[in-house]
């Protein structure tokens, strides 16, 4: 993997050059900045590019697609034979600490709707994990003007599992922010690649003019589900297709 310059947390206009790899510490040394790259091109090797995140796919691992009520995709699940996790980056201060703040209202939140809710350290720092009727866990991840949060759902036999493979793929990810400002928590868009829209698209005709043969109303795509960005609770719901 190419690295090149990297903006100081401290500075915007400071850069240093990359040196020697540091000691392996345990640490995952991702996620990355786009800018991490000499050559932003080579982000897109063997992940997913989803606009604002570049994803590694794991093994057997699928994609569902959520879409908002106009159409727009909002969140791109990787579904794998444990279940399903999504990768999502938001606009964040140039210092750390967004993820500390959003990580306590996603517990309170689960809390008020009787979830049992436990606070776990992992690779990145604290993890929030609601259980009800399955697991959702919340991995959170502070960079560069930007936040990732990662939802992982899953049922209670197989959480730790997927759990796994979603940090693999959150430690090779790589945040495309952009320069436009934006105010702080505001999502990045979510932009499907041509060839995966363009499947969207012709299952999207295909059954609209099946119901109309049929006379009926379209049926629901089978490649996407429609929602909005839930509270912490609807989401640990969506574990069992609510």
């Amino acid at each position: 993997m190419a690295f090149g310059k990297r903006k100081s947390n401290d500075d915007l206009d400071e850069v240093t050059e990359a040196a020697t790899p540091p000691a392996d510490d345990g640490e995952p040394d991702g996620p990355f900045d786009i800018e991490d790259f000499d050559d932003p091109s080579l982000a897109a090797l063997a992940r997913l590019d989803l606009g604002s995140v570049l994803i590694p796919m794991p093994e057997a691992g699928q994609v569902q697609v959520e879409l908002t009520e106009t159409g727009v995709p909002s969140a791109v699940w990787v579904v794998t034979p444990n279940g399903r996790f999504t990768i999502a980056a938001y606009a964040a201060p140039k210092s750390a600490g967004l993820w500390r703040e959003v990580a306590t209202e996603l517990a309170d939140s689960l809390r008020k709707d009787s979830a049992a809710v436990n606070i776990e350290d992992g690779p990145w720092g604290r993890e929030v994990v609601g259980k009800a009727s399955g697991v959702v866990r919340f991995i959170g991840v502070d960079g560069y003007r930007w936040m990732i949060r990662c939802v992982v759902n899953g049922a209670a036999e197989t959480i730790d599992a997927l759990s796994e493979e979603a940090r693999n793929a959150l430690a090779d990810t790589v945040v495309r922010r952009g320069d436009t400002p934006l105010p702080v928590r505001t999502p990045l868009a979510v932009q499907l690649p041509e060839p995966m829209a363009a499947q969207l698209r012709a299952a999207a005709e295909q059954a609209a003019a099946a119901a109309q043969q049929a006379g009926e109303r379209p049926p629901p795509q089978p490649v996407a589900r429609r929602s909005a960005q839930g509270s912490a609770m609807q989401q640990l719901r969506t574990i069992t297709g609510g």
